[in-house]
């Protein structure tokens, strides 16, 4: 299993941001719905690595979150409530996170997990991707947010909605690389998936 620690980077400044990410994340199908566990931080459990690199990005999308990603069993029957949660894969996201309010990395998201070299590579994969979300502006969102991955023909129905020109759309999908971020986000998810494979 997959478990994500999301730790607010600055909650004095910020003020809570964790109702916000809650309601991002709600659409995620998982074993352990995400819920905050402590004051500042949200946890979550998902089966699929696919599941696992969209709740990373959609944390990483506002710039205000450590996401760290345990790879590694958790102790079941699953309780109700996260905070009630334990497991390899919780101490392997709890360390995760805590690396990186050590390091300050300029995409804050880690990966621990049994083998240490796929999770390395995984991680470096996430922060490409991460790179990529963080830097899309707010009309390029705008556009984005109504798209659909692998459904042809969508930009003229956007360009509508938004009233701006198809080309408009266009230059926006191209910029924001976003057919891009979703053919490498199965190489993320694939490694990730990777790292269970003990022997």
């Amino acid at each position: 299993m997959f478990t994500l620690t999301i730790n607010q980077t600055d909650s004095r400044r910020d003020g809570d941001r964790v109702p916000q990410l809650l309601k991002d994340l709600r659409h995620i199908p998982a074993r352990l719905d995400f819920d905050r566990s402590v004051e500042d931080e949200v946890q979550g459990i998902v089966e699929s690595p696919h599941q696992a690199v969209e709740a990373a990005l959609i944390a990483l999308r506002c710039g205000s979150w450590y996401v760290g990603l345990g790879v590694g069993p958790v102790n079941e029957p699953l309780p109700n409530q996260i905070k009630d949660a334990s497991g390899h894969g919780l101490v392997y996201a709890r360390r995760a996170v805590d690396r990186l309010r050590n390091a300050k990395e300029r995409i804050p998201v880690a990966v621990e997990g049994p083998l240490a070299d796929v999770a390395h590579e995984a991680e470096s994969v996430l922060r490409l991707l991460g790179h990529i979300v963080r830097d899309r502006s707010g009309a390029e969102w705008r556009v984005l947010d109504l798209m659909t991955p692998g459904v042809r023909g969508q930009q003229k129905a956007v360009a509508q909605e938004l009233g701006i020109t198809t080309q408009a759309v266009s230059k926006a999908v191209a910029r924001a690389q976003w057919t891009e971020e979703h053919a490498a986000r199965p190489a993320a998810a694939r490694l990730l998936s990777l790292i269970l494979e003990v022997r």
